[in-house]
């Protein structure tokens, strides 16, 4: 067969969770195809070595600044007629020939519209739910996704496949020169995303005063690590000892923060796929996430899973950790078995099969 992939998301400046599954996936498909020509299309050279070297991949960059799904890569895939189309986000051209999968990672906005200018908003839904009914297989990262897109866009169940992203493990530098490069303190608990609305960051903040109060002489410390995203509010972490953000975490760092943290607390509201829970998990960190949303999928019995509504339930489980070794080392060992499951190797199999099926 003759594959189309749109690869512009592999070579923004800025990397977050779509597009480096964009280049993960890529690549294990690239390594692992040996009958497919593929052909990737970049709206914006990229950089050497971005991806493997295949004789079986063809790259064409067509730049264009404005409209370039719906104009650009549109008019390359009618010249080029391939016999499936590929977009590893829920964004297909307009109009454009032939059969397509489509990945789409999560419905957020339906949960959280006012966490998205409206403009964004109508955009994203639209698209998705226009990817989604041209798709003839639909690739979700979450059961809890695929079930999204049957509830809101009468998606065929029949077409969604889930297929769960890999996660690598971050990378661990020396822990002592982050330590020293966010001052961090010697024991903290551990929160990692965009600090936004649906991360339920002043419910986590007010679980922690409470933990605090319960645990007096306990020094351990809240980090937060990332970028204040759409919507922070001051007021969520006002007032409130003990509590640090770093601002944006630089990639390389992010393995040392896990591994030093007492504990990873992720209640978030909705995930399409959480990430950071996994990437504590290959670091040996015991992980708290909510059960709700894809994390129960995540997770399984290698963490403590919470209310995310309940402050009292997450301050119970910061102290279960906080207080017993012994169950941190449980929760470690789980972790590092639940943390298998998810590889690029099995996405890019699953994806390959997804190409050859239809």
């Amino acid at each position: 067969m003759h594959i189309a992939i749109d690869a512009s998301r592999t070579t923004v400046f800025r990397v977050t969770g779509t597009e480096n599954y964009a280049i993960q996936l890529l690549s294990a498909l690239i390594r692992l195809n040996t009958r497919h020509h593929l052909t990737l299309y970049f709206r914006d050279t990229p950089r050497p070595g971005l991806l493997p070297s295949s004789p079986l991949v063809e790259q064409k960059i067509i730049p264009f600044q404005r409209m370039w799904t719906h104009l650009r890569f549109a008019a390359a895939l009618w010249q080029d007629k391939p016999d499936v189309t590929f977009v590893p986000a829920h964004t297909f051209p307009f109009i454009f020939p032939g059969k397509a999968v489509a990945t789409v990672h999560d419905l957020g906005f339906k949960y959280f519209p006012q966490a998205h200018p409206t403009t964004q908003r109508l955009y994203l839904d639209w698209t998705t739910r226009y990817s989604a009914n041209r798709a003839n297989i639909v690739l979700a990262d979450s059961q809890a996704t695929a079930d999204d897109l049957h509830k809101y866009y009468g998606t065929n169940l029949n077409k969604i496949r889930v297929l769960y992203p890999g996660v690598d493990q971050p990378f661990v530098d020396d822990i002592s020169i982050v330590r020293h490069k966010y001052n961090l303190p010697e024991r903290y608990f551990l929160f990692i995303g965009t600090l936004q609305p649906r991360k339920n960051i002043a419910r986590l903040v007010q679980a922690y005063a409470l933990w605090r109060k319960q645990h007096p002489n306990n020094p351990t410390a809240l980090v937060l690590a990332g970028g204040k995203g759409w919507l922070y509010d001051p007021a969520w972490v006002s007032g409130v000892e003990g509590v640090q953000l770093t601002g944006y975490i630089d990639d390389d760092d992010k393995g040392a923060l896990y591994a030093s943290a007492v504990a990873l607390v992720f209640p978030s509201l909705y995930e399409g796929f959480g990430f950071p829970v996994l990437e504590a998990m290959h670091c040996g960190t015991p992980v708290i996430a909510s059960n709700t949303s894809s994390l129960p999928e995540l997770v399984g019995d290698a963490g403590l899973m919470v209310d995310p509504l309940n402050i009292e339930t997450i301050a119970a489980a910061m102290s279960q950790f906080s207080n017993d070794d012994s169950l941190r080392k449980t929760y470690r060992q789980r972790g590092y078995e639940q943390v298998k499951k998810f590889t690029w190797e099995s996405a890019a199999s699953q994806l390959l099969d997804a190409f050859e099926s239809i």
